[in-house]
């Protein structure tokens, strides 16, 4: 089997992981709601709460999901180069980098959201908010390129 023998598939491993990827962010930030329900709870409330372990399932989470967001956004370029020989410099692509920076940057935001800083936990509320809508909005634009994609095989 030669590199020509996976070409063609090798431009639907970026969309696919992407779709994993929405749904695991749609997971993150459900987690996320949690543990700040968790945090603004009363007492008794609060203490069942604990149990779900929001936080640390939020954490852990958003870690893999930034991991795989970045190298994804770099496979999808990657596929992109190598199967037209060229990056097609367009909404689709400046937005994923876009997330990419955004995702990274709320990432950034955590150590200081360890030491209680109610600024960098409403910055990475806001940014992941942001990263949501936006990533919709790719999964929309993905399903265009996938398409055209398929007419082209």
């Amino acid at each position: 089997m030669t590199a020509d023998t996976f070409q063609p598939w090798l431009n639907f491993v970026h969309p696919v992981l992407m779709w994993v990827l929405l749904a695991a962010t749609l997971y993150a930030m459900y987690l996320g709601i949690q543990a700040r329900r968790t945090r603004l709870a009363d007492a008794e409330t609060r203490k069942e709460l604990i149990k779900g372990k929001f936080a640390l399932k939020h954490h852990k989470v958003g870690s893999v999901l930034m991991a795989f967001m970045v190298l994804g956004t770099i496979g999808g370029m990657g596929a992109t180069y190598l199967e037209s020989g060229k990056l097609f410099v367009g909404p689709h692509l400046l937005v994923g980098l876009g997330m990419a920076g955004l995702i990274t940057t709320s990432a950034a935001l955590v150590p200081f959201m360890q030491k209680g800083s109610e600024t960098a936990r409403l910055s990475h509320i806001s940014l992941n908010v942001i990263l949501v809508g936006l990533f919709g909005w790719q999964a929309l634009t993905g399903v265009q390129i996938v398409q055209r994609l398929l007419s082209n095989l």
